[in-house]
Order: C-alpha cells, then structure tokens, then sequence
C-alpha cells in the first residue's frame, strides 16, 4: 500500500525547519495532472499569483491540458509521474522531487492531492524546506489504512481548507492542530466571470451551437459527467415538471467511457424526457453558458468541499438550486435568487427550480446585483492568492 511504502521512507529522512529567506519567493505546487478540476485550477491561479509577486512559480504534475496556462503565466512546469498511486513509484518521487527543490532553490513545496503530497513532505524533510497542503476533498473514510493515507494531507506546517466545511471536516476525522489549519475559500476570476463582460454574440453564438430554442427556459447543470454529480436526480426532477416547458443542459467533459452518460439518456427516454435533456460536452466559454441559464443546479450527491459552480454563477447574476451540504451552505443561504434543498429528493429540487424559473426577469434583474455582490465580497480568485500568499510569507518571511 503506497501509505506503507512512504511511511518506511521517513527512516531515512532528516527532519530540518527551511531558514526564512528574503528576496523572491520559490515555491514548488505538486499535484497528479493539470486538468480542468478545482485543484488544478487553485496551483494555476496561485502560480500566476507567485510570478506576479515577483517569485518564481514552480507546478510539477504529469502533464494535461492546462500546462499551457502556466506557461502564458511566466510559470514553470515540470514533468513527473505523480499522478501514479503505484507505491514504488510514490518512493522514486521523493528523489524526483528532491532533485528539483535543489535545481530551483525552491523554500516551499505545496501539495494539493495525496499521492503526490506522500512524496513531497518526505522530499521536504530531506531538504530542510517548508511543505505547506491544500485539503481539496473530504476523500474516503472506509478503513484505518485509508485514513493514514489521506492523513498526509493534514502534515503541512500550514493546513489550508478550502472551505469551513472542510476544515471542520479535519478538525473532526483527523484532529489536525487548529494553529496551522488556515480557511481559504476558492474564488472566481471575476476578469472572466462578469456578465458585463459577456458580449451577446458569444451567447447567441454558444445558443445555435447547443441549437436552444428561441425563448425557451434552460436549466444547466454544469460539471464533469460523474455519479457523484446529481445529474440522475435532475433528470427525475425534470420529469417532474411535466408542464414547465424547459431545455435541461448537462454541461461538462464525460469520465470513463461515456457509460454514465448512457444510462442517463436511457433513464430520460424512460421517463418521457428525452427530447428535454442535452448534453453538451466540455465548454470553453462558461461564462456565457452561464448567461445562457435561467437557474443553475448543483445537485451533488455527496457534500461538496466548495462547489465552484456556486460560485460562479452567483457571479454571473443567475439564480441557483443547490443541495443542502458541504461548502454550498456556506454559499447560499436561500431568498429568492438562491434554494438549498434536501438530499436526494426530486420533488423538492422540481419545486426549487420551478420557483427560479417562475420569477419574472425584471425582478430577476433587481435580486442579481446582490448575488454578483456576494461573491466579489467573499469569493474572489484574487483573495483567494493573496492569502494563499500570506500563509508563505508566514513561513519564509518575505
């Protein structure tokens, strides 16, 4: 078990405090892939954030379809297996990790997903530099085993929880010390998400694209095409609203090989719904798909450690139906531009979002400034880097 194979490493490690330095800031993100999840997002982001400041901003990961952000950021990426949970090759990252702190000079090391973070706090003791984790997911309490595994996540000199949810989440399963856990929320690029950057030629162009009637109400689920998602209980929800003329778009890149996706449509056809329900596929300019929604629904069937969905579409003026757990409470306190509703039950999603759906677009445009506030106020991806920030200078001091 890679928990066992890393944890036979720390007999040879030295455990030594990194000096604080002044001058730029070098600061090493580990994490498996660069993706489109939240966790990749968060390094990108915070990366430009570290160039920015006039550090030097170093991602290891085995590659995706984000490197090419870092290098637009003035980030360097560096290529390493660590997307692999294979316990030998967890062990032969230390080393690969180790080798780059000492080519870039590097005072932290950020981990932001376990197998990685296994590798880099081992490679940080080795070195004598400051290892920081970021806590993105509650991840899987089935055994004692599994427990230590996600426990490298707690390890940090400082414990960043992307939500209180989260960081109760730690307190109760792990009992990390409070004086180095730190709560920073995700934030939204409100230079992207701002409708008054939205032209309306790129939503009529996203609209006969997706081929949307003129006129009728949309309903977007937006997010990776998972179980996990909810996409089964909207589905039942739109049944639901037999008389409620709609088109429901399921926004988001498929997993796997599509199975999930089929079972869905074959439960729409089931259920008479067929010919409301679209899948789209991954989008490129979320932005307007969000200005092409009348509400958004983040139905999530298990708690959420934030939920960027939220986030985004608040900033974009839209209403929102979200399910009652997680970091959405901490999003959403219900009113007449957001619901919070039950886990699991169609009928009281069909209810929210026939209310969203059911508010005049006039009055829709008065509740909107108030959403689109709420994030400026306490979401925003420049907070979010700047504390991120914060917790470095509280290591190195500079």
């Amino acid at each position: 078990m890679a928990v066992e194979v890393a944890e036979a490493a720390a007999a040879t490690t030295s455990i030594a405090k990194a000096p604080a330095k002044a001058g730029r800031p070098v600061v090493l993100q580990v994490l498996p892939r660069l993706g489109t999840g939240g966790a990749e997002r968060g390094a990108i982001d915070v990366a430009g954030a570290i160039v920015a400041a006039g550090g030097v901003a170093i991602v290891a990961s085995a590659g995706g379809s984000q490197v090419h952000e870092l290098a637009r950021l003035g980030a360097i990426h560096e290529v390493l297996p660590l997307d692999s949970k294979n316990p030998y090759t967890i062990y032969a990252n230390i080393a690969r990790i180790e080798k780059l702190i000492r080519r870039y000079g590097v005072q932290i090391v950020h981990a932001r997903s376990r197998a990685p973070a296994w590798s880099a706090m081992f490679a940080a003791r080795r070195s004598g530099v400051h290892f920081v984790t970021t806590f993105h997911s509650t991840y899987g309490l089935q055994s004692g085993l599994k427990r230590r595994y996600n426990a490298v996540m707690t390890k940090g000199e400082r414990v960043i929880a992307i939500s209180d949810f989260i960081a109760d989440h730690i307190r109760e399963n792990y009992g990390a010390d409070q004086s180095r856990l730190r709560v920073i929320h995700r934030g939204v690029d409100l230079s992207r998400f701002d409708p008054d950057r939205v032209s309306a030629e790129r939503v009529i162009q996203l609209s006969r694209q997706w081929r949307i009637p003129d006129g009728v109400p949309v309903v977007m689920l937006p997010g990776r095409v998972t179980r996990r998602k909810g996409h089964d209980l909207l589905v039942e929800a739109v049944a639901l609203l037999k008389g409620r003329e709609l088109r429901c778009l399921m926004v988001g890149p498929e997993e796997g090989r599509g199975t999930f996706r089929r079972e869905i449509e074959a439960m729409a056809e089931r259920l008479g719904v067929a010919a409301r329900v679209q899948f789209t596929g991954e989008c490129r300019d979320m932005p307007a798909a969000y200005m092409l929604a009348d509400v958004v629904v983040a139905a999530s069937s298990t708690p959420e450690a934030f939920g960027r969905v939220i986030a985004e579409a608040q900033a974009m003026g839209r209403p929102v139906v979200a399910t009652d757990h997680g970091g959405a409470r901490e999003q959403l306190s219900g009113g007449r531009m957001a619901w919070l509703t039950p886990l699991g039950n169609a009928g009281a999603l069909a209810q929210a979002i026939d209310e969203a759906l059911s508010l005049p677009v006039a009055e829709r445009e008065l509740l909107a400034p108030a959403a689109i506030a709420n994030v400026r106020v306490r979401f925003t991806k420049d907070a979010m880097c700047q504390r991120t920030l914060l917790v470095y200078r509280e290591l190195v001091g500079s």
